[in-house]
């Protein structure tokens, strides 16, 4: 995949950096910059392009401010007011810019395929004006609204462009016209699909990939005490390395290129954000959650996200996730799934391959190639070709496919893919912590026994760096430093291999007299932090952290149970590898442990910790 370069990146404005600057921002650019997602259209020469491309300014109204958005509008050959055609809306991922190659290849690629297609630089991106506000439906979500005005010709670009050859529903006498639109998009240019669609019902299909349902879950995510899909009441463990990465790029763009749009200053000391995104980095970066703040800052971190507003969003909506994304992992699209289809949202769910992770830049054969535009020759690709055709073409016939497909790696090619009427598929296995240090299949098998661990003031536990997999540089090898972790290992799969597809979940009590003391405080960082994650032991003893991913817990009562809902994943234990379970003290990708925390598991056959897997139905019992 081409990774597309901002100019404030380029080398004719080095000189203006300091040293220390510069070689952040070469390290951190790539990181921002494989957010942008595309679809690429099939290379052909400009002089045979099936349509014509006009770059626009429109002037919109976004939260507290005016400020020009930068487009570009793809009009296929044959379109006109006799002749209309339903339009697809995309954005960029964080860094990118109507420009890149990913956003225009979407662009492009739908154009080609005869739809009308507007690409623009999102707000705070590229040339566009206003701060950067985190998808925010009050501001990102407006100024995209005022786009389809544009594509439904009841308002002009600002040098007066009318659009008047995009297909159109009828809609009540006094209504505003309705466009047939569908938006798709990455990352960043995933959430504002949503954020759209809450504030503006006239969107009629949605294709958000890779991206979140709660940034307070994403950025510091806590995987025990949810009250409501992936989020809940106390703050988890800090996401360091991603959170900081994007934020660098936000601000340095107007370092780096003095020239934009003044209306993009941001506030509480920050150059290009939001005060609000402004003061939640500030307290992340802190160390500390003072009730008061940390409420502030979950509050925040949820307005701007799907969870808050998903009961708002009807248009159709096919979601396709990531398995190698340690980013927005696959629970994201999960709690999103779920929340639409209980409120009847039609959705339907994808977990392909690759993700901020690992795979953008070299897909797995038969998966989704953004460099390649291989829609009709993809999984992924002819499903989305299928919503579009359904929701957008209204062609009632069209096959959306099944409500749940995932990518098995260990599948022969074209036939990857498994699928299920429903989520979660399958059935459970259910495994128990033995004192021993074993996973056994049932109670009576429980050693009575107890082990402990240990943090230290400096991280001892590795999974990844964050930056690595998006990058695809190598990364040193997951590793628990001894007496900082524990973990569980069953005997090895017999009678055929074992698959997991879905999120576990681990049901645990731990003990931690010194948290005991401290976890009353109003700073909620006073509580035990640990992380939870499964292995793949092979038969030669080398073990494998599956897609690189933890779970961080900050444990609400460690006077009492609690349960951790894993990463999703989707997994074969081969004939021979056991399952290997860890409890760490720390990870070198988080934030941790205020103090040295002590703590010890202790296992009974009639009070011990519980795993409970997802199998695919048919998986060695």
């Amino acid at each position: 995949m081409e990774v597309p370069v901002p100019s404030v990146f380029r080398p004719a404005h080095r000189r203006t950096t300091r040293p220390a600057l510069r070689t952040a921002l070469t390290v951190l650019t790539a990181t921002a910059l494989t957010a942008p997602l595309a679809l690429a259209a099939p290379a052909t020469a400009a002089s045979a392009d099936p349509y014509t491309a006009t770059a626009l300014k429109l002037t919109v109204r976004a939260g507290d401010r005016d400020c020009t958005v930068d487009a570009d509008l793809y009009r296929p050959a044959g379109v006109d007011a006799a002749h209309p055609a339903p339009a697809v809306l995309t954005t960029n991922g964080f860094g990118g810019s109507k420009s890149d190659g990913s956003t225009a290849a979407t662009a492009k690629a739908f154009a080609s395929r005869g739809y009308v297609a507007l690409a623009y630089s999102g707000l705070g991106f590229g040339k566009s004006g206003c701060p950067i506000s985190l998808d925010d439906p009050k501001t990102d979500g407006k100024a995209a609204s005022q786009l389809i005005d544009f594509l439904a010709g009841s308002r002009t670009a600002d040098d007066g462009t009318r659009v008047d050859y995009v297909t159109k529903d009828r809609t009540a006498k006094g209504a505003a016209p309705d466009p047939r639109v569908g938006m798709i998009g990455g990352s960043y240019g995933g959430a504002i699909q949503m954020a759209t669609a809450a504030v503006d019902h006239r969107v009629d299909a949605l294709v958000p990939l890779i991206t979140w349902n709660d940034l307070a879950y994403s950025l510091d995510p806590n995987n025990a005490g949810r009250t409501d899909g992936v989020t809940g009441p106390v703050p988890g463990a800090y996401k360091k390395e991603w959170t900081s990465g994007f934020f660098l790029i936000g601000e340095a763009q107007g370092l780096l290129n003095p020239s934009l749009d003044p209306s993009r200053l941001g506030g509480a000391g920050c150059l290009h954000f939001v005060a609000d995104a402004c003061r939640t980095k500030r307290l992340l970066d802190s160390g500390r959650y003072p009730a008061d703040r940390a409420a502030e800052m979950l509050t925040y971190a949820r307005s701007v996200s799907p969870v808050s507003y998903l009961k708002s969003v009807k248009a159709p909506t096919l979601l396709v996730q990531g398995e190698a994304d340690t980013l927005f992992n696959l629970n994201e699209a999960t709690a999103t799934y779920r929340t639409l289809k209980g409120q009847g949202t039609d959705a339907k769910m994808i977990w392909q391959s690759w993700g901020h992770s690992g795979g953008m830049d070299k897909p797995a054969p038969g998966e989704l190639d953004l460099g390649k535009g291989n829609l009709e020759t993809s999984y992924v690709g002819r499903r989305i070709l299928a919503w579009f055709d359904r929701y957008l073409n209204h062609r009632t016939g069209t096959d959306t496919g099944p409500a749940f497909a995932y990518y098995r790696d260990w599948a022969a090619d074209g036939d990857t893919y498994g699928t299920a009427d429903a989520f979660p598929t399958g059935g459970a296995r259910t495994l128990y912590l033995s004192g021993d240090g074993t996973l056994v299949d049932s109670r009576a098998k429980v050693v009575r026994g107890s082990r402990e661990y240990r943090n230290w003031l400096v991280p001892t536990s590795h999974s990844e760096n964050s930056l690595a997999g998006v990058l695809g540089l190598p990364d040193r090898a997951p590793y628990d430093t001894r007496g900082t972790a524990l973990d569980w290992t069953s005997e090895p799969v017999t009678g055929g291999p074992l698959d997991v597809a879905g999120i576990p979940r681990a049901t645990l009590k731990v003990v931690s007299p010194r948290t005991e003391r401290t976890q009353g405080s109003s700073d909620a960082a006073d509580r035990l932090v640990l992380f939870a994650k499964l292995y793949d032991v092979a038969p030669d003893g080398s073990q494998t952290l599956v897609h690189r991913l933890v779970a961080p817990v900050r444990v609400p009562d460690v006077t009492r149970k609690f349960t951790v809902q894993l990463p999703g994943i989707v997994h074969r234990y081969a004939p021979g590898h056991r399952l290997r379970f860890t409890l760490a003290a720390s990870d070198g990708a988080y934030h941790g442990n205020r103090g040295v925390k002590p703590v010890t598991v202790t296992s009974a056959p009639g009070d011990t910790g519980v795993l409970e897997l997802p199998v695919v139905q048919g998986s060695v019992r």
